[in-house]
């Protein structure tokens, strides 16, 4: 692809690409790609993150170069945070997994309310209210 790309463009052309096989009843699962503004490695990216999420209950960070799976938030209000350094085009690509139904909506209205109310913030939140 980066070939021909960058035959037709006149000038070098890098693509990532990752394909995505979702077959799932629900849930979300997403891809950002950014480019890094310095030269970074992955263990500096991971410190920051960790660094960041440090804390958050509802937030999982997945090992270095594993992405997340809506199969293992499905039911839950936790968002699995997966990472990936391509490092031939200096691009950070990072993979969320949520599962819609509850941190995408019921999940997250409930953690604010227990927020402002002064309330632990997993009030409510860490039991699965059916079986999966």
């Amino acid at each position: 692809m980066d070939e021909v790309l960058s035959r037709e463009a006149g000038k070098p052309i890098r693509l990532t690409f990752i394909p995505h096989l979702v077959p799932m009843s629900r849930g979300m699962l997403t891809t950002l790609y950014a480019n890094t503004a310095q030269e970074v490695s992955a263990k500096d990216i991971q410190d920051c993150l960790e660094s960041f999420y440090d804390g958050r209950h509802f937030v999982r960070l997945r090992p270095y170069g594993r992405s997340p799976d809506t199969l293992h938030v499905r039911g839950t209000n936790y968002c699995d945070i997966g990472f990936k350094l391509d490092e031939r085009n200096n691009r950070l690509i990072l993979i969320s997994a949520i599962d819609n139904l509850v941190k995408g909506a019921a999940g997250q209205a409930v953690q604010n309310m227990n927020i402002m109310l002064g309330l632990d913030e997993t009030t409510g939140l860490v039991n699965m209210p059916y079986p999966l």
